[in-house]
């Protein structure tokens, strides 16, 4: 229950969430109460507007995204972290499993392992039954790793991860199981703060190793390029809204799990 409230209940603090509920207060009280229906309407106007822009969802998605930048080159480590995420299942019409936005994980795990950055990858993840059919995450990342050549016996899975938390608990049984102290985590560069801070509740010596980034030095600097790029920044786009809302999801899931005492 709390995995499926999790997914639905924040969806009314998104910002398409909260519009979309704003306008729907809006229709209803058009002819009866104006005045509320007014507000109601430009409640979702500033929403999206404020939301969509490049200035504001850069900065957020910033905010998250440069918290765990490795200062030199990173450290050998005894295993990789894998967290799923990452991939589409091979159901047609689909000729095989596909990378997702966040597929960059299991490109840059395979690199960390040509770079003898550890001799093992551990893949986590599971799938929800309600949320598409297919495999574990954990198998669609080991096909995509094998078919460029990641050998087969250096990967371990852990096929029965929901979410975060489950991803780290399940880890650390694995490790625990195989002796292993100190593991470099690969995931998405805005889902690595809260991603560290649970593998640390739970007692695993980590190393941060993001990738993924949807924000650069260059995307900042392009913003303020010019007068025209600054102006056309401040104009509603539906990537800029999915970024915003991305990281927001963040904010509110680090919120919920220290509630939860899981961060």
């Amino acid at each position: 229950m709390f995995l499926y409230l999790s997914k639905l209940l924040p969806l009314f603090f998104y910002p398409l969430g909260l519009a979309s509920v704003s306008l729907i207060v809006a229709l209803v009280t058009l002819w009866k109460r104006p005045r509320i229906a007014a507000i109601a309407i430009s409640l979702s106007l500033i929403l999206l507007l404020v939301c969509s822009n490049g200035w504001v969802a850069k900065s957020l998605v910033r905010s998250l995204e440069w918290q765990n930048i490795p200062a030199d080159l990173i450290p050998n480590a005894e295993a990789i972290v894998v967290l799923g995420g990452a991939t589409k299942s091979a159901i047609w019409p689909r000729p095989t499993v596909d990378l997702s936005e966040p597929g960059d994980r299991v490109i840059y795990a395979a690199q960390l392992y040509r770079q003898k950055k550890a001799p093992i990858i551990i893949l986590s993840g599971g799938r929800i039954d309600w949320r598409g059919s297919g495999s574990p995450e954990s198998a669609d990342m080991a096909a995509i790793l094998t078919s460029i050549g990641i050998p087969a016996e250096v990967i371990i899975q852990e096929p029965l991860s929901l979410n975060t938390y489950e991803n780290a608990v399940n880890v650390r049984k694995i490790l625990e199981y195989r002796g292993i102290k100190q593991v470099l985590l690969v995931t998405s560069a805005m889902h690595m703060p809260r991603s560290l801070k649970i593998f640390q509740r739970q007692g695993i010596d980590v190393i941060p190793a993001p990738t993924d980034f949807l924000v650069s030095q260059g995307e900042l600097q392009e913003i303020t390029s010019t007068p025209k790029a600054a102006i056309l920044n401040l104009l509603p786009d539906s990537n800029n809204l999915n970024q915003f809302t991305s990281a927001l999801k963040e904010y509110i899931g680090s919120f919920i799990y220290s509630l939860r005492g899981w961060i």
